[in-house]
Order: C-alpha cells, then structure tokens, then sequence
C-alpha cells in the first residue's frame, strides 16, 4: 500500500512539473509575439524565427552542459534508468527548468532586435545558456554553494539567512536583462533611431494587437512560472499564484497612470510587475506584491524613457529595465516586503537580497560584455548596413511577414 502510494505521488509531481513546464514553454510564443508587434513589419518573421531557433538551441546545450553544471546531475544513462529514478521526474524537471534558461536568450532577443546578426546570436545564446546562466543558476538553486544555499558565505555573513529567489526575478530576468544590455552598447542604436544632430527619432511599433497578444500570453504562463516553481504537488502555495495576481495588476494600474493611457507601457506594466515579484512570490503579502509590481512598472516607464532619451540606448523592447533594472528590484524588494513587519512570512535578509542582486547583475553585465564584444571582435555581430535597411526577414529569411503585399500589383 505504501509503495503504491508512493507511486502516486511520484505520478502527480511528474504530471505537475510537465504542466509548469508547457505553461512557461507557452510563454516563449509569448515573447516571439511581443517582439513581433513592437519591431518594424520588415523584421516580424526574424522575431518569430529568432524565439523558436534560439529555443531549440537551449535545449541541446543546457541538456548537455547547463543543467549538469547547475545540479550536477547528468542525462548519460540508458533510458532505462532515466525513467526509473522517481518515474522520469527529473527529466520533466529538466524540461521545467529548460524553459527558464531559454528565457535569457528570449528576453535578449528583445532588446538587439532589428539589427544582429541571426547566427551570431545564436551562438551567442549558446553560451550563455550553456554556461554563464547554470552559473549562477547553480549558485542560488543548484549544487554551488555560493549565494542561495545555507552554509554559502553570504548566509554566515547575514546570521544565516542566503539569498532567496523563489522564480528568478534575479536569476532569470535581472540576468537576461543586464546581458540585453550589453549586447544593445556593442551593436549600438538601429540606423536612423537619432539624426546626425543626435535628435531622437522614436521608430512606432508595428501592431499593438501583436504587442498585447505577446502580454497576455506571458502574464498567462507566468502562474506557471511562478508557481509551479514549488516542484512538488506539495510544496504549491495559493499564496504566490495570489501575489502573482497582485504584482501583475499593480504594474497594470501605474503603467496606465504614468504612461497617461499608452497601451505599450500598460501591457509591458504587467510584465513589470511579474518580473519583481518573481523573487519573493512565496514571502510577501498581496498587498506588497502590489506594492512591488507598481514600483516595477514605474521603474519601466521612466526607465525606458531615461535609457532612450537621456542615455541614447535603443533598446528596442526596454529589457533593461524590463527585465533588467526591475528584476533586481524584486530580489531586493524580496527583502524588504518579505518582513514580518510588513506583512511578510519573514526568513529573508535584505543584506542578503541587496548583495546577491548586485552580484548576480555585476556577472551578467561583464559576461555579456565579454562574450559580445569578442564575438564583434571575430565575426561581427550587427547586420550589413544595406541588409538593415532592407530588413533581417528579406536579408536573413528571404520572406516578408506579408509576402502577398510585394505580388499583389501583379494580380
């Protein structure tokens, strides 16, 4: 009877982590769609095809390399033994946590749109899902006792309390972001974004449709993201399905407030707010998860707008501080929200959440600087200038998003 029990169990957690995983796996449409709205028509099929390839990329390289760096657990085995370890739970485990690390190339994806190169890029997701993100991935989830871990220093140094990061606002999203943005200063601003005088010269998004479709689709698989993040059956907690709600229409209501009504920054407001409660989902009251998601949206709304205007970035989605500036805010926020005092279950540091979001955002910064600028260095990372022109669908693809457009004069 027990056995059979136990048999059970293993059968829901297997069928709940393969749920959570097609869920976030779902998300990834969601990214291609939210691309394919605010890039130019001319660019619509290489933001579809860059999710899909980039995608498929992770999964052989963090089958191979990512996963066993950050857990240390390796897939060399029959097919026999895989399944035999608790009913191939720690395969779905794997395809859950794939999804997340093909998020880093995704969320990249965004903020260099419209001029990289396709298969630079490509290798360049390689690399960082095969190495930099199970990095620190391991650092804060897996087997490098570091940041995330009881025992690591940053938990002797905070009276025993290591960084928490329940879904990746850190590990995830501040990650994803701060490489964005080093890919976005080695390409540098797509042409005629400023004039010669250095006057802005904002490129409109393509289709709000699209940009919503992307939205919604994201905010959707987030709940799996957030809170199928507990990995078992019994470890779900309404709580962060709940919060996640909370931070989610926070970052709705102020982006709306801000933004003076702009449906970009009211849809991108709900990301906002997912992204920083990401952190501290199973920690804060709902009343600080809205709290937090409203600080998020409105840290991306002045945001985009300082990085665009003042810093003359063009970071085509504002990944930065999307994904970027509020996902260390919500490692941060984690430590301060998640406080008894506030309402919080308590168990967090804010040292701790303080030194582990600089850190994580200091390594994403100087890898992806790294592996951008030599990539530059040897192969070029940025389009022809006449292939930018043009558009990468016509240039990389040879197909536009409406082909019957350029034969329609002939029938």
């Amino acid at each position: 009877m027990e056995k059979e029990v136990a048999v059970i169990n293993q059968s829901g957690d297997v069928l709940f982590m393969m749920l959570g995983a097609v869920m976030v796996f779902a998300m990834h449409g969601g990214f291609a769609f939210l691309e394919l709205g605010t890039v130019r028509r001319k660019n619509q099929v290489n933001a579809v095809v860059k999710i899909l390839v980039d995608f498929s990329v992770s999964t052989v390289v963090y089958f191979l390399i990512g996963y066993s760096i950050a857990y240390g657990i390796h897939f060399f085995k029959s097919a026999e033994d895989l399944v035999a370890e608790a009913q191939g739970y720690e395969m779905v485990h794997f395809f859950f946590l794939l999804t997340f690390a093909a998020a880093i190339p995704a969320i990249i994806s965004g903020g260099i749109a419209e001029r990289s190169k396709f298969w630079t890029q490509a290798i360049c997701a390689a690399i960082f899902v095969a190495f930099a993100y199970p990095l620190v991935e391991g650092m804060v989830w897996g087997q490098i006792t570091f940041l995330g871990q009881e025992g690591s220093w940053l938990a002797n140094l905070t009276g025993g309390i290591p960084f928490h990061d329940y879904a990746g606002s850190v590990v995830v999203h501040s990650f994803g972001g701060w490489i964005a943005l080093a890919g976005v200063m080695i390409l540098g601003p797509r042409i005629g974004r400023w004039d010669a005088r250095g006057n802005s010269r904002p490129i409109p998004i393509s289709n709000v449709p699209f940009l919503a479709l992307g939205s919604w689709m994201l905010c959707i698989g987030w709940f799996g993201f957030n809170v199928m993040s507990a990995a078992t059956l019994q470890g779900i907690s309404g709580l962060v399905a709940v919060n996640s709600l909370f931070a989610m229409v926070g970052g709705v209501l102020v982006a709306l407030l801000l933004s003076k009504n702009d449906p970009g920054f009211i849809h991108n407001g709900a990301l906002a707010g997912l992204v920083a409660i990401c952190a501290g989902s199973d920690k804060v009251h709902p009343l600080g998860a809205f709290l937090i998601g409203g600080i998020a949206a409105a840290i991306f709304v002045k945001g985009f707008t300082w990085e665009q205007e003042k810093l003359k970035l063009d970071d085509v989605l504002g990944v930065w501080p999307l994904h970027g500036i509020s996902g260390t805010w919500g490692g941060i926020a984690c430590g301060i929200f998640g406080q008894k005092a506030l309402g919080g279950l308590g168990g967090v540091s804010l040292l701790a959440q303080t030194v582990g979001s600089v850190l994580a955002l200091s390594l994403a910064f100087g890898i992806g600087y790294a592996v951008y600028k030599t990539m530059d260095l040897c192969f070029g990372i940025r389009l022809a200038k006449d292939d930018e022109q043009q558009g990468s669908d016509l240039a990389v693809h040879k197909l536009q998003a409406y082909p019957e457009e350029g034969t329609s004069r002939f029938t």
